[in-house]
Protein backbone atom coordinates (compact mmCIF):
# COMPACT_ATOMS: atom_id res chain seq x y z
CA UNK A 1 0.00 0.00 0.00
CA UNK A 2 1.48 3.47 -1.36
CA UNK A 3 -1.71 6.08 0.45
CA UNK A 4 -1.28 7.58 -2.54
CA UNK A 5 2.09 9.31 -2.26
CA UNK A 6 3.67 7.83 -5.24
CA UNK A 7 1.34 10.32 -6.64
CA UNK A 8 2.26 13.54 -4.79
CA UNK A 9 -1.24 14.49 -3.82
CA UNK A 10 0.07 14.22 -0.28
CA UNK A 11 3.84 13.35 -0.20
CA UNK A 12 6.08 11.61 -1.92
CA UNK A 13 7.65 8.13 -1.36
CA UNK A 14 11.34 7.95 -0.07
CA UNK A 15 12.24 6.36 -3.34
CA UNK A 16 11.12 9.40 -5.14
CA UNK A 17 12.15 11.97 -3.41
CA UNK A 18 15.54 10.99 -2.99
CA UNK A 19 16.11 10.12 -6.35
CA UNK A 20 16.05 13.06 -7.97
CA UNK A 21 19.75 14.08 -7.84
CA UNK A 22 20.05 16.19 -4.25
CA UNK A 23 22.06 15.70 -1.50
CA UNK A 24 19.59 15.77 1.57
CA UNK A 25 20.23 17.14 5.32
CA UNK A 26 17.25 16.15 7.64
CA UNK A 27 16.07 19.36 8.30
CA UNK A 28 15.77 19.56 4.29
CA UNK A 29 12.86 17.15 4.50
CA UNK A 30 9.63 15.95 6.69
CA UNK A 31 7.95 13.65 7.41
CA UNK A 32 3.96 12.97 6.95
CA UNK A 33 1.68 11.89 9.34
CA UNK A 34 -0.18 8.81 9.72
CA UNK A 35 -2.90 7.11 11.53
CA UNK A 36 -2.98 7.21 15.22
CA UNK A 37 -4.24 3.66 16.69
CA UNK A 38 -2.27 3.23 19.69
CA UNK A 39 -0.64 5.98 22.99
CA UNK A 40 2.95 6.45 22.97
CA UNK A 41 4.34 3.78 25.80
CA UNK A 42 3.52 1.43 23.07
CA UNK A 43 6.32 2.59 21.00
CA UNK A 44 9.05 0.17 21.04
CA UNK A 45 12.79 1.60 19.85
CA UNK A 46 14.46 -1.54 20.68
CA UNK A 47 16.92 -2.14 17.86
CA UNK A 48 20.04 -4.12 16.39
CA UNK A 49 23.57 -2.33 16.76
CA UNK A 50 25.59 -5.42 14.79
CA UNK A 51 24.23 -8.28 13.39
CA UNK A 52 24.57 -9.64 16.59
CA UNK A 53 24.40 -7.10 19.32
CA UNK A 54 21.20 -5.50 20.24
CA UNK A 55 19.86 -2.74 22.46
CA UNK A 56 17.22 -1.15 24.09
CA UNK A 57 18.10 2.41 22.98
CA UNK A 58 19.11 3.25 19.77
CA UNK A 59 21.68 5.77 21.05
CA UNK A 60 25.90 5.31 20.60
CA UNK A 61 28.07 7.99 21.67
CA UNK A 62 30.42 8.87 19.42
CA UNK A 63 34.77 8.04 19.90
CA UNK A 64 35.14 11.35 20.04
CA UNK A 65 38.40 12.90 22.96
CA UNK A 66 35.36 15.42 24.19
CA UNK A 67 32.62 13.30 24.47
CA UNK A 68 33.22 9.13 24.70
CA UNK A 69 35.70 8.14 27.76
CA UNK A 70 34.55 6.17 30.95
CA UNK A 71 31.89 7.79 32.24
CA UNK A 72 29.51 8.16 29.31
CA UNK A 73 30.46 4.78 28.11
CA UNK A 74 29.02 3.82 31.35
CA UNK A 75 26.28 6.14 31.37
CA UNK A 76 25.33 5.33 27.98
CA UNK A 77 24.88 1.77 28.89
CA UNK A 78 22.87 1.98 31.93
CA UNK A 79 20.18 3.76 29.38
CA UNK A 80 20.06 0.53 27.06
CA UNK A 81 22.52 2.30 24.70
CA UNK A 82 26.06 1.94 24.02
CA UNK A 83 29.38 4.53 24.47
CA UNK A 84 32.42 4.15 22.37
CA UNK A 85 35.59 5.27 23.75
CA UNK A 86 37.79 6.81 21.80
CA UNK A 87 41.59 5.73 20.71
CA UNK A 88 43.16 8.96 20.64
CA UNK A 89 45.47 7.57 23.81
CA UNK A 90 47.79 4.94 24.74
CA UNK A 91 46.70 1.34 24.22
CA UNK A 92 46.76 1.00 28.23
CA UNK A 93 44.91 4.06 28.86
CA UNK A 94 42.29 2.91 26.02
CA UNK A 95 42.18 -0.58 28.20
CA UNK A 96 42.00 0.78 31.12
CA UNK A 97 38.94 2.81 30.65
CA UNK A 98 37.53 0.01 28.96
CA UNK A 99 37.50 -1.77 32.15
CA UNK A 100 36.71 0.93 34.24
CA UNK A 101 33.44 1.74 32.09
CA UNK A 102 32.47 -2.05 32.34
CA UNK A 103 32.40 -1.63 36.48
CA UNK A 104 30.54 1.37 36.66
CA UNK A 105 27.63 1.33 38.86
CA UNK A 106 24.65 3.45 38.35
CA UNK A 107 24.57 5.79 41.49
CA UNK A 108 28.20 5.89 42.27
CA UNK A 109 30.90 8.30 41.53
CA UNK A 110 34.08 6.34 40.17
CA UNK A 111 36.49 9.15 39.61
CA UNK A 112 35.63 11.40 42.96
CA UNK A 113 37.85 14.65 43.47
CA UNK A 114 40.99 13.06 45.45
CA UNK A 115 43.98 15.48 47.20
CA UNK A 116 46.93 14.29 49.53
CA UNK A 117 47.16 15.90 52.79
CA UNK A 118 49.91 18.60 51.96
CA UNK A 119 47.93 19.96 49.15
CA UNK A 120 46.43 23.50 49.62
CA UNK A 121 43.18 24.99 50.50
CA UNK A 122 43.84 26.97 47.38
CA UNK A 123 43.82 23.45 45.01
CA UNK A 124 40.26 22.90 46.39
CA UNK A 125 38.90 26.04 45.55
CA UNK A 126 40.37 25.37 41.97
CA UNK A 127 38.97 22.38 42.03
CA UNK A 128 35.33 24.05 42.91
CA UNK A 129 36.03 26.45 39.85
CA UNK A 130 36.63 23.59 37.41
CA UNK A 131 34.15 20.92 38.39
CA UNK A 132 30.98 23.18 40.28
CA UNK A 133 31.75 21.44 43.87
CA UNK A 134 34.36 21.33 46.76
CA UNK A 135 34.02 18.34 48.83
CA UNK A 136 37.44 16.66 48.16
CA UNK A 137 38.33 12.93 49.66
CA UNK A 138 41.88 13.44 51.26
CA UNK A 139 43.66 10.04 50.83
CA UNK A 140 47.26 8.75 51.44
CA UNK A 141 48.82 9.79 47.75
CA UNK A 142 46.00 12.31 46.40
CA UNK A 143 44.17 9.17 44.37
CA UNK A 144 41.49 7.37 44.31
CA UNK A 145 41.98 3.47 45.49
CA UNK A 146 44.47 4.92 48.34
CA UNK A 147 44.08 5.30 52.35
CA UNK A 148 41.02 7.35 52.89
CA UNK A 149 42.44 9.57 55.39
CA UNK A 150 39.61 12.59 55.70
CA UNK A 151 37.21 14.83 53.72
CA UNK A 152 37.43 18.46 53.10
CA UNK A 153 33.63 20.32 52.47
CA UNK A 154 32.82 24.06 52.20
CA UNK A 155 32.10 24.20 55.80
CA UNK A 156 35.52 23.25 56.80
CA UNK A 157 37.10 26.10 54.51
CA UNK A 158 34.50 28.71 54.15
CA UNK A 159 35.98 30.79 56.81
CA UNK A 160 39.42 29.98 56.63
CA UNK A 161 41.28 33.17 54.98
CA UNK A 162 44.89 31.76 54.25
CA UNK A 163 43.49 29.58 50.96
CA UNK A 164 47.65 28.13 51.65
CA UNK A 165 46.45 26.38 54.59
CA UNK A 166 47.35 22.39 54.37
CA UNK A 167 44.02 20.56 53.69
CA UNK A 168 45.44 18.19 56.68
CA UNK A 169 44.61 21.08 59.31
CA UNK A 170 40.83 21.29 57.89
CA UNK A 171 39.76 18.24 56.92
CA UNK A 172 37.41 16.51 59.23
CA UNK A 173 38.22 12.90 60.22
CA UNK A 174 34.70 11.71 61.96
CA UNK A 175 33.70 9.53 58.83
CA UNK A 176 30.67 7.10 58.10
CA UNK A 177 31.86 5.08 54.93
CA UNK A 178 30.34 1.68 53.59
CA UNK A 179 31.94 -1.29 52.55
CA UNK A 180 33.00 -2.11 48.82
CA UNK A 181 29.99 -3.92 47.34
CA UNK A 182 27.83 -2.49 49.01
CA UNK A 183 24.17 -1.90 47.02
CA UNK A 184 23.12 1.44 45.99
CA UNK A 185 20.45 1.16 48.27
CA UNK A 186 21.92 0.47 51.27
CA UNK A 187 24.24 3.15 50.98
CA UNK A 188 21.37 4.89 49.88
CA UNK A 189 19.62 4.29 53.33
CA UNK A 190 23.48 5.09 55.28
CA UNK A 191 24.01 8.00 53.78
CA UNK A 192 20.47 9.52 54.50
CA UNK A 193 20.91 8.37 58.21
CA UNK A 194 23.72 9.65 58.57
CA UNK A 195 23.00 13.06 57.78
CA UNK A 196 26.25 13.79 56.37
CA UNK A 197 26.69 14.85 52.84
CA UNK A 198 29.23 12.14 51.47
CA UNK A 199 29.95 8.44 51.80
CA UNK A 200 32.72 7.11 50.73
CA UNK A 201 33.29 3.38 50.14
CA UNK A 202 35.94 1.33 51.57
CA UNK A 203 37.85 -1.64 50.99
CA UNK A 204 38.42 -3.57 54.32
CA UNK A 205 42.28 -2.17 54.13
CA UNK A 206 40.71 1.28 54.19
CA UNK A 207 41.33 2.47 50.54
CA UNK A 208 38.56 4.36 49.10
CA UNK A 209 36.52 3.21 45.50
CA UNK A 210 33.64 5.10 45.14
CA UNK A 211 31.81 7.86 46.37
CA UNK A 212 27.90 8.46 46.97
CA UNK A 213 26.99 12.08 47.51
CA UNK A 214 23.92 13.27 49.00
CA UNK A 215 23.22 15.63 45.63
CA UNK A 216 23.15 13.11 43.87
CA UNK A 217 20.38 10.89 45.57
CA UNK A 218 18.11 13.39 45.59
CA UNK A 219 18.95 14.38 41.79
CA UNK A 220 18.40 10.54 40.89
CA UNK A 221 15.16 10.98 42.22
CA UNK A 222 14.11 13.95 39.19
CA UNK A 223 15.70 11.15 36.80
CA UNK A 224 13.22 8.59 35.08
CA UNK A 225 13.28 5.36 36.10
CA UNK A 226 16.03 2.98 34.40
CA UNK A 227 15.47 0.60 32.19
CA UNK A 228 16.97 -2.78 31.42
CA UNK A 229 21.13 -1.71 31.08
CA UNK A 230 23.05 -2.80 28.13
CA UNK A 231 24.49 -6.11 29.28
CA UNK A 232 27.02 -8.61 27.27
CA UNK A 233 27.11 -12.64 27.94
CA UNK A 234 29.65 -12.18 30.92
CA UNK A 235 26.54 -9.93 32.82
CA UNK A 236 28.77 -6.68 32.35
CA UNK A 237 27.20 -3.91 30.75
CA UNK A 238 28.47 -3.48 26.85
CA UNK A 239 31.21 -1.31 26.04
CA UNK A 240 32.95 -0.53 22.47
CA UNK A 241 36.31 0.81 21.57
CA UNK A 242 37.15 2.74 18.51
CA UNK A 243 40.98 1.57 16.65
CA UNK A 244 42.17 2.83 13.62
CA UNK A 245 43.60 0.78 10.63
CA UNK A 246 47.60 0.54 11.01
CA UNK A 247 49.84 -2.15 12.27
CA UNK A 248 49.88 -1.29 15.79
CA UNK A 249 46.07 -1.53 16.34
CA UNK A 250 46.64 -4.87 15.85
CA UNK A 251 48.04 -4.95 19.50
CA UNK A 252 45.77 -2.77 20.70
CA UNK A 253 42.54 -4.84 19.27
CA UNK A 254 44.54 -7.62 20.98
CA UNK A 255 44.36 -5.44 24.97
CA UNK A 256 41.02 -4.33 24.26
CA UNK A 257 39.90 -7.90 23.61
CA UNK A 258 41.82 -9.03 26.75
CA UNK A 259 40.17 -6.81 28.78
CA UNK A 260 35.91 -7.49 27.38
CA UNK A 261 35.20 -5.14 24.90
CA UNK A 262 32.07 -5.70 23.42
CA UNK A 263 32.28 -4.31 19.57
CA UNK A 264 34.76 -2.70 18.00
CA UNK A 265 34.55 0.23 15.44
CA UNK A 266 37.19 1.48 12.56
CA UNK A 267 37.06 4.69 12.57
CA UNK A 268 38.08 5.97 9.70
CA UNK A 269 36.76 9.37 7.90
CA UNK A 270 36.44 7.71 4.77
CA UNK A 271 36.21 3.87 4.85
CA UNK A 272 36.10 2.40 1.99
CA UNK A 273 40.17 2.14 1.82
CA UNK A 274 42.36 -1.08 1.56
CA UNK A 275 43.31 -0.25 4.89
CA UNK A 276 40.28 -0.64 6.61
CA UNK A 277 39.60 -3.72 4.34
CA UNK A 278 43.05 -5.20 5.79
CA UNK A 279 41.98 -4.98 9.33
CA UNK A 280 38.56 -6.25 8.83
CA UNK A 281 40.07 -9.52 7.89
CA UNK A 282 42.35 -9.79 10.41
CA UNK A 283 39.52 -8.72 12.94
CA UNK A 284 37.46 -11.25 11.77
CA UNK A 285 40.10 -14.21 11.38
CA UNK A 286 42.02 -13.26 14.87
CA UNK A 287 38.72 -12.98 16.64
CA UNK A 288 35.92 -14.43 15.11
CA UNK A 289 33.28 -13.99 18.00
CA UNK A 290 34.13 -9.81 18.04
CA UNK A 291 31.51 -7.62 16.16
CA UNK A 292 33.56 -4.95 14.24
CA UNK A 293 31.99 -1.68 12.93
CA UNK A 294 33.46 -0.43 9.60
CA UNK A 295 32.88 3.07 7.99
CA UNK A 296 32.20 5.96 7.50
CA UNK A 297 30.68 5.64 4.24
CA UNK A 298 27.88 7.41 2.48
CA UNK A 299 27.57 5.40 -0.63
CA UNK A 300 25.68 2.02 -1.30
CA UNK A 301 28.80 1.24 -3.75
CA UNK A 302 30.87 1.59 -0.35
CA UNK A 303 28.35 -0.08 1.67
CA UNK A 304 28.80 -2.97 0.14
CA UNK A 305 32.12 -3.25 -0.38
CA UNK A 306 32.44 -2.58 3.82
CA UNK A 307 29.66 -5.46 4.13
CA UNK A 308 31.34 -8.05 1.95
CA UNK A 309 34.19 -7.84 3.35
CA UNK A 310 32.80 -8.38 6.31
CA UNK A 311 31.48 -5.56 8.84
CA UNK A 312 28.91 -6.56 11.37
CA UNK A 313 27.70 -3.32 11.13
CA UNK A 314 27.51 0.27 9.27
CA UNK A 315 28.37 3.46 10.72
CA UNK A 316 27.35 6.21 8.05
CA UNK A 317 27.96 10.15 7.85
CA UNK A 318 30.89 11.79 6.32
CA UNK A 319 31.12 15.65 7.02
CA UNK A 320 27.86 15.97 8.75
CA UNK A 321 28.65 16.61 11.74
CA UNK A 322 28.85 20.06 13.82
CA UNK A 323 32.38 20.63 13.90
CA UNK A 324 33.84 18.64 10.50
CA UNK A 325 34.74 20.48 7.66
CA UNK A 326 35.45 17.73 5.34
CA UNK A 327 32.98 18.47 2.95
CA UNK A 328 34.18 22.12 3.01
CA UNK A 329 38.02 21.13 2.97
CA UNK A 330 37.99 18.35 0.42
CA UNK A 331 34.52 18.58 -1.41
CA UNK A 332 33.72 15.22 -0.57
CA UNK A 333 31.15 13.77 1.31
CA UNK A 334 26.94 14.11 1.50
CA UNK A 335 23.37 15.50 2.78
CA UNK A 336 23.23 13.01 6.02
CA UNK A 337 19.58 12.05 4.92
CA UNK A 338 20.53 10.86 1.72
CA UNK A 339 23.44 9.15 3.10
CA UNK A 340 21.43 7.09 5.51
CA UNK A 341 18.71 5.95 2.95
CA UNK A 342 21.15 4.74 0.65
CA UNK A 343 23.44 3.01 2.45
CA UNK A 344 20.26 1.38 4.71
CA UNK A 345 18.82 0.05 1.61
CA UNK A 346 21.53 -1.87 0.41
CA UNK A 347 22.34 -2.85 4.24
CA UNK A 348 19.40 -3.77 4.84
CA UNK A 349 19.20 -6.41 2.03
CA UNK A 350 22.58 -8.00 3.20
CA UNK A 351 21.45 -7.95 6.83
CA UNK A 352 23.74 -5.79 8.10
CA UNK A 353 22.24 -2.79 10.90
CA UNK A 354 23.06 1.28 10.03
CA UNK A 355 24.22 3.58 12.17
CA UNK A 356 23.63 6.97 11.36
CA UNK A 357 26.62 9.16 12.73
CA UNK A 358 26.44 12.94 12.69
CA UNK A 359 24.18 15.31 12.29
CA UNK A 360 21.82 14.85 14.92
CA UNK A 361 20.69 18.05 16.73
CA UNK A 362 17.60 17.34 18.31
CA UNK A 363 14.93 14.67 18.67
CA UNK A 364 13.45 15.01 15.30
CA UNK A 365 16.63 14.54 14.02
CA UNK A 366 16.63 11.16 15.70
CA UNK A 367 13.38 10.38 14.25
CA UNK A 368 14.25 11.09 10.52
CA UNK A 369 17.33 8.98 11.20
CA UNK A 370 15.70 6.22 11.84
CA UNK A 371 12.83 6.26 9.55
CA UNK A 372 15.26 6.60 6.86
CA UNK A 373 17.08 3.42 7.35
CA UNK A 374 19.02 3.48 10.29
CA UNK A 375 19.08 1.04 13.63
CA UNK A 376 20.72 3.50 15.52
CA UNK A 377 22.11 7.27 15.95
CA UNK A 378 25.49 7.70 16.72
CA UNK A 379 25.98 11.51 18.08
CA UNK A 380 28.58 14.04 19.34
CA UNK A 381 27.64 17.23 19.86
CA UNK A 382 24.78 16.56 21.03
CA UNK A 383 26.22 14.65 23.87
CA UNK A 384 29.17 16.90 24.79
CA UNK A 385 28.28 19.66 27.39
CA UNK A 386 26.66 16.49 29.38
CA UNK A 387 28.14 15.53 33.15
CA UNK A 388 29.71 12.65 31.56
CA UNK A 389 31.73 13.96 28.41
CA UNK A 390 35.51 14.48 29.88
CA UNK A 391 36.80 17.53 30.33
CA UNK A 392 36.28 20.42 33.11
CA UNK A 393 33.13 22.90 32.34
CA UNK A 394 34.42 26.62 32.42
CA UNK A 395 32.18 30.08 31.89
CA UNK A 396 32.58 31.80 29.40
CA UNK A 397 29.85 35.27 29.18
CA UNK A 398 27.71 34.17 31.86
CA UNK A 399 27.48 30.93 30.48
CA UNK A 400 28.52 26.96 31.63
CA UNK A 401 30.63 25.43 29.05
CA UNK A 402 32.20 22.24 28.31
CA UNK A 403 35.25 21.77 25.40
CA UNK A 404 34.31 20.10 21.90
CA UNK A 405 36.54 19.61 19.08
CA UNK A 406 36.19 17.53 16.13
CA UNK A 407 38.79 14.74 15.65
CA UNK A 408 39.76 16.20 12.21
CA UNK A 409 41.07 19.84 14.48
CA UNK A 410 44.41 20.59 14.75
CA UNK A 411 44.15 20.25 18.17
CA UNK A 412 42.59 16.68 18.42
CA UNK A 413 45.26 15.54 15.49
CA UNK A 414 48.26 16.41 17.79
CA UNK A 415 47.52 13.47 19.68
CA UNK A 416 46.85 11.05 16.91
CA UNK A 417 43.94 11.78 15.40
CA UNK A 418 45.42 11.92 12.35
CA UNK A 419 45.52 8.67 11.79
CA UNK A 420 41.90 8.67 11.32
CA UNK A 421 41.75 10.88 8.06
CA UNK A 422 44.81 8.75 6.80
CA UNK A 423 47.45 11.78 7.63
CA UNK A 424 49.73 9.79 10.30
CA UNK A 425 52.18 9.89 7.62
CA UNK A 426 51.76 13.39 5.96
CA UNK A 427 54.00 15.61 6.36
CA UNK A 428 51.99 18.53 6.03
CA UNK A 429 48.71 18.12 8.30
CA UNK A 430 45.39 19.89 7.07
CA UNK A 431 42.44 20.21 9.80
CA UNK A 432 39.18 18.28 8.75
CA UNK A 433 37.59 19.62 12.10
CA UNK A 434 37.34 22.83 14.19
CA UNK A 435 37.70 23.37 17.54
CA UNK A 436 34.73 25.21 20.07
CA UNK A 437 32.83 24.87 22.95
CA UNK A 438 29.07 23.73 23.85
CA UNK A 439 26.52 24.63 26.51
CA UNK A 440 26.20 22.50 29.95
CA UNK A 441 23.24 20.09 28.59
CA UNK A 442 23.29 18.58 32.30
CA UNK A 443 23.03 14.84 33.07
CA UNK A 444 22.81 12.06 30.27
CA UNK A 445 20.78 9.79 32.54
CA UNK A 446 18.18 12.87 32.13
CA UNK A 447 18.79 13.84 28.43
CA UNK A 448 18.52 10.31 27.45
CA UNK A 449 15.44 9.29 28.10
CA UNK A 450 13.53 12.69 27.52
CA UNK A 451 15.04 12.67 24.42
CA UNK A 452 13.72 9.15 23.47
CA UNK A 453 10.59 9.87 25.12
CA UNK A 454 10.40 12.58 21.95
CA UNK A 455 11.12 10.31 18.99
CA UNK A 456 8.27 7.80 20.29
CA UNK A 457 5.95 10.73 20.47
CA UNK A 458 7.25 11.01 16.28
CA UNK A 459 7.06 7.61 15.53
CA UNK A 460 3.71 7.67 17.14
CA UNK A 461 2.88 10.47 14.67
CA UNK A 462 3.90 8.43 11.84
CA UNK A 463 1.55 5.67 13.12
CA UNK A 464 4.63 3.11 14.07
CA UNK A 465 5.30 1.05 16.73
CA UNK A 466 8.81 0.20 16.07
CA UNK A 467 12.36 1.03 14.07
CA UNK A 468 11.36 -2.17 11.95
CA UNK A 469 8.19 -1.35 11.41
CA UNK A 470 8.87 2.27 10.21
CA UNK A 471 11.73 0.82 8.06
CA UNK A 472 9.19 -1.53 6.35
CA UNK A 473 7.08 1.02 6.09
CA UNK A 474 9.11 3.25 4.33
CA UNK A 475 10.17 0.39 1.64
CA UNK A 476 6.62 -0.40 1.08
CA UNK A 477 5.49 3.55 0.02
CA UNK A 478 3.30 3.74 3.67
CA UNK A 479 5.82 6.74 4.61
CA UNK A 480 5.00 10.18 3.09
CA UNK A 481 8.16 12.92 2.67
CA UNK A 482 8.38 16.25 1.55
CA UNK A 483 11.32 18.78 0.73
CA UNK A 484 11.01 21.69 2.79
CA UNK A 485 12.22 25.07 1.24
CA UNK A 486 13.90 27.43 3.11
CA UNK A 487 10.98 29.61 4.37
CA UNK A 488 9.65 26.02 5.35
CA UNK A 489 11.98 25.30 7.46
CA UNK A 490 12.07 28.47 9.20
CA UNK A 491 8.46 28.25 10.09
CA UNK A 492 9.07 24.73 11.33
CA UNK A 493 10.96 26.34 14.57
CA UNK A 494 10.48 29.20 17.08
CA UNK A 495 10.09 32.39 14.75
CA UNK A 496 8.50 35.84 15.23
CA UNK A 497 9.01 36.04 18.60
CA UNK A 498 10.72 39.06 20.37
CA UNK A 499 12.91 36.67 23.01
CA UNK A 500 12.30 33.00 24.26
CA UNK A 501 14.18 30.42 26.16
CA UNK A 502 14.12 26.94 24.40
CA UNK A 503 13.98 24.23 26.68
CA UNK A 504 13.30 20.44 25.51
CA UNK A 505 12.17 19.37 29.37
Amino acid sequence: MDNGYGGGADGYTASRVMGQGYSYTYDDIILLPGYIDFPTEEVQLSTRLTKNISLRTPCVSSPMDTVTEAQMAAAMAVQGGIGIVHYNMGLQEQAHLISKAKTFRAGFVSEPACLKPSDTIAQVDQIKLSKGFSSVLITENGQIGSKLLGIVTSRDIDFVSDRFTEVRDVMSMDLVTAPEGCTYEDASNSLISSKKSLLPIVRETGEVVELLCRTDIKQQRDFPALGTPSLGSDGKILVGAAIGTREGDKKRLEMLVNVGVNVVVLDSSQGDSIYQREMLAFSKRAYPELDVIAGNVVTSYQARNLIEAGADGLRVGMGSGSICTTQEVCAVGRGQATAVYKTAGIAKQMGVPVIADGGIANSGHIVKALVLGASTVMMGSFLAGTAEAPGDYFFQDGRRLKKYRGMGSLEAMTKGSDVRYLGDKSKLKIAQGVSGAVADKGSVMKLIPYTMHAVKQGFQDLGFRSIEAAHDGLAQGQIGLEVRTGAAQAEGGVHHLVSYEKRSF
